[in-house]
């Protein structure tokens, strides 16, 4: 779970484990929330860092 305060409104929004195109690995969540009377649509990435693997190296012939 995730907290955003804008505004000096506060909500929680929900993230889900997420596997990324890229191969990284994280969680992700969206939602809609209203701050200072207007309504905002919320995007939340978390990304671990160093959780993309590593390309394998090709074998060099000699």
């Amino acid at each position: 779970m995730a907290a955003i305060q804008l505004c000096g409104d506060k909500q929680n929004f929900i993230l889900d484990k997420k596997d990324f195109k890229t191969g990284s690995k994280g969680y992700y969540g969206t939602g809609k929330m209203v701050a200072g009377g207007k309504r905002y649509q919320i995007g939340i990435q978390v990304v671990e860092i160093g959780s993309k693997p590593k390309p394998k190296e090709e074998k060099k012939e000699k």
